[in-house]
């Protein structure tokens, strides 16, 4: 029998591209080209010490006017300027309003027509409400490896201090890059801990035998596949791996959690909102929030699953429920119809505990930032099967 979704007490959208002043971003007064927000979306969360939410939100700003003088152009930050490279259209692929492809070539060359920087946002201590938007703080590329820009934080707090990973995006390589903080505003950059195509790395809330655990995604164009007859399908997983100190970090030797091959539902899959301790019908392990892709469209269907994890082992599995979390929601979105790009999308980043709830945040249509009330008794994992 398939479970119902859960239904929830509150589920709205916090922070849309209308939110954020461009006269204070980072890249203000630096181009010499009109841009706009096209999208303010998967933020990291966690809770600030003096008891509100931040939300860690990507703000996408991208050139209005992207072709000019028969050639498209990119933004890139550029020893701590900002600078719009050109390229012929003939030698590019524009059909996607947020990138444009190379032409040619052995292998995918991709660049982007708007550049992300990371704006911190506190909410009040129940997610419902901005209480301020802190510009002063926002995180913008500084080194060579973020010159296309910073994306998708996701932010820990293990033994008192902050670990937020994101993105950098650039030329040299697709990679995680890590930033320490003792108060969640104020941020060290320590540099890169997962290199090229490594993608969604959650660090748990809380160590495993005193190390750190994280979950990771390396991405590539090849997979091997799997007999004919397991239960599991090639493709993007979420797989595990330990550190003595965030910084280093070794691949777990188990698989963390696999596509299933009985459903295309989770096709492709990555990791969602940081690991946290929880207890789920009386069994105490690492609740994750992650994403499942159907194969579908521009970029498929984007849900957020759950999975309960061992908490001395955390490759395996001890819950799970088969029917989606989070659904998207285009009631949300309907009144920003007119600067959507994309549909079906729910992209969950942060999970923060709210007492009886769990506050859940999500990027809708890589668009805006969602937050959701989700009841702690509303997780019920599915029979096994």
């Amino acid at each position: 029998m398939t479970q119902a979704a859960p239904s929830f007490a509150h589920d709205a959208l916090i922070l849309d591209p209308r939110d954020i002043d461009l006269s204070r971003s980072p890249l203000a007064g630096k181009i010499d080209a009109e841009t706009y927000v096209l999208g303010a979306f998967n933020p990291g969360l966690t809770r600030l010490p003096n008891g509100n939410l931040l939300m860690m939100v990507r703000v996408a700003e991208a050139l209005r006017h992207p072709i000019k003088d028969g050639h498209v152009h990119a933004i890139r930050w550029d020893e701590g300027a900002y600078v719009l490279d050109a390229w012929p259209l003939q030698l590019v692929d524009t059909k996607d309003p947020r990138k444009f492809m190379m032409r040619g070539g052995g292998w995918k060359v991709m660049a982007l027509t708007s550049l992300s920087w990371l704006l911190p946002v506190e909410l009040n201590a129940d997610g419902t409400r901005v209480e301020a938007i802190h510009y002063d703080r926002a995180i913008a590329p500084r080194r060579a490896y973020q010159c296309y820009g910073v994306e998708d934080a996701r932010i820990s707090r293990v033994d008192g201090r902050y670990y937020m990973t994101s993105c950098s995006v650039s030329p040299e390589r697709h990679s995680t890059t890590l930033y320490t903080s003792d108060d969640a505003l104020d941020w060290q950059l320590e540099g890169i801990v997962l290199d090229h195509q490594n993608k969604d790395m959650l660090i748990f809330e809380g160590k495993v035998a005193d190390k750190f655990w994280a979950q990771t995604r390396p991405l590539g164009d090849l997979y091997f596949a799997y007999p004919p007859a397991s239960p599991w399908r090639a493709g993007p997983s979420i797989n595990l791996a330990t550190s003595p100190d965030a910084l280093h970090w070794k691949p777990y030797d188990e698989p963390g959690i696999r596509p299933h091959a009985a459903t295309v539902a989770t096709a492709r899959m990555g990791g969602g909102a940081q690991p946290v301790r929880a207890s789920i019908e009386g069994q105490e392990g690492w609740l994750t929030l992650w994403h499942g892709v159907e194969p579908s469209g521009v970029v498929g269907i984007y849900r957020t699953y759950w999975t309960l994890l061992d908490l001395d082992d955390p490759s395996r599995t001890i819950a799970t429920c088969h029917t989606p979390l989070l659904e998207p929601a285009p009631a949300l979105t309907e009144p920003l119809r007119d600067a959507m790009y994309l549909d079906d999308v729910v992209f969950t980043t942060g999970i923060v505990d709210g007492g009886d709830n769990w506050i859940v945040a999500s990027g809708e249509a890589d668009l805006a930032c969602r937050i959701t009330h989700v009841p702690k008794d509303a997780l019920r994992a599915s029979p096994s099967q």
